[in-house]
């Protein structure tokens, strides 16, 4: 066990994170005392948070021999930062130098964002006034994953039917306020939860509700979070590519029985195979697959077996998630240090990951990290034959508003003079979302169109 001192910084929280990327919570507890066996940081107190965070990336390298790739970086959005200091320093080469030297980022993991952001750029553009993208948010779901921490409830139909009323009140009111303020989302994202909860007449409903209400004069996709392939039906994805949508998701996490059940699925593999059965019968453009590097009991030769599987139904969309354990998952109940336990397993999945993706013609497209992720590591979105997704893009890149619709969506505010976000959030509980929904029109109409 290691007693460690942080000097003359008051905020030990956001130091405490980068602690945890090297020790797991039962090697360590932070001390206010002293004595011999202290691990003292920030001696000559710097009020800098990243030199202290230099500090005990070296010092803790020192003792546990583990360099993260990703160096001192917490942050979720990297290919965005390597976009705005590439802006600043004007030259690639110094850009490299100085994410090396600030962040101590791994040369691998430098070209990885440098790679995905010319890409990006190339895909959608760069910053342009006036782009924004809407999020409808769906928050239900048959069970609840051992590993989710989102939005996700499990209740009656005449729950979600009332939701749904809720939502449409929302919609009508906030696609009146984007026409008349001239705001064109350039992509629609449907998801959840699970959005394909709804049943076929609501999915129609919905899907007519976008069509009569959100200005279309820039609108190049529209992507349906199909997700859980318990929940796909013909008729369902039928509504789907009537209304308009162009993407969807069919997302298994893994191709193993024994592992579905084990983190609380209700479907087993052969409901996938039966999901993209059923989605080509449908011109859809993109089908996006989630896989997740870490899954409780799984092994390297698991995670290749299930990419073995997936590959050959033919998505042309493929993310993959590495674990993250958070606040609020069952996980995290049954073993709280689990995804640092599994960080060097998770490291080999994902370079399997991405040497099996790329041998079958994908490239990786967008990318973001969460906290508490095994390893330290990354969620990568890999597409084959300019296949991606622009909303994908665009809510990691943070340079256009978000408009984001139901219980648990965060709008964004995008103000480009200052290069900032303001959020404007929805609550998150479904039935106050019910009963307030008059409320999150106005916030919007106060926080996104009043402007």
């Amino acid at each position: 066990m290691y007693k460690i001192k942080i000097h003359n910084y008051e905020k030990k929280y956001l130091l405490d994170e980068m602690i945890r990327v090297f020790l797991s919570l039962e090697d360590y507890f932070l001390v206010e005392d002293e004595d011999t066996d202290t691990i003292h940081f920030n001696l000559k107190g710097s009020q800098d948070k990243n030199e202290i965070k230099r500090e005990i990336y070296h010092k803790l390298s020192n003792i546990t021999g583990h360099t993260p790739d990703w160096g001192i970086l917490t942050g979720i959005r990297p290919v965005k930062l390597w976009g705005e200091t590439l802006g600043k320093l004007e030259d690639a080469d110094k850009t490299r130098a100085y994410m090396r030297k600030n962040f101590l980022i791994s040369d691998e993991k430098i070209h990885l964002i440098e790679d995905i952001y010319r890409y990006q750029v190339k895909a959608i553009g760069g910053v342009e006034d006036g782009n924004s993208s809407l999020y409808i948010g769906i928050p239900f779901c048959p069970t609840r994953c051992s590993y989710c921490s989102f939005a996700s409830n499990q209740v009656p139909n005449t729950e979600i039917e009332k939701y749904f009323k809720a939502l449409l009140i929302e919609l009508k009111a906030v696609g009146s306020m984007m026409a008349e303020s001239r705001m064109n989302p350039r992509s629609i994202y449907i998801g959840g939860g699970t959005p394909t909860t709804l049943n076929p007449s609501q999915l129609r409903e919905l899907f007519c509700a976008i069509s009569e209400n959100i200005p279309k004069d820039k609108l190049k996709e529209i992507t349906l979070e199909a997700g859980r392939p318990d929940t796909i039906t013909e008729e369902k994805l039928q509504a789907a590519y009537e209304g308009g949508v162009d993407r969807i998701s069919i997302n298994p996490q893994t191709m193993k029985d024994k592992t579905l059940r084990r983190i609380g699925r209700d479907h087993d593999s052969q409901m996938i195979y039966k999901a993209f059965e059923i989605a080509d019968k449908f011109p859809f453009k993109g089908i996006n697959c989630d896989i997740i590097a870490g899954l409780p009991g799984e092994t390297l030769a698991d995670f290749k077996d299930t990419l073995n599987k997936l590959i050959p139904l033919g998505p042309n969309n493929v993310t993959i998630h590495s674990l993250a354990v958070k606040r609020g998952s069952k996980l995290i109940d049954i073993d709280r240090d689990y995804y640092h336990k599994i960080a060097d397993l998770v490291g080999d999945m994902l370079k399997a990951g991405a040497e099996e993706l790329k041998a079958n013609g994908f490239r990786p497209y967008y990318l973001y990290r969460q906290k508490h992720m095994a390893g330290a590591y990354e969620n990568t979105g890999y597409c084959k034959d300019d296949s991606f997704c622009i909303y994908n893009m665009a809510i990691m890149d943070e340079h256009e508003d978000i408009v984001a619709l139901g219980a648990g969506g965060i709008s964004k505010a995008f103000y480009p003079k200052e290069n900032r976000l303001e959020r404007v959030p929805n609550v998150t509980n479904y039935q106050e979302y019910i009963t307030r929904v008059e409320e999150m029109i106005e916030r919007k109409r106060k926080g996104l169109f009043s402007r």
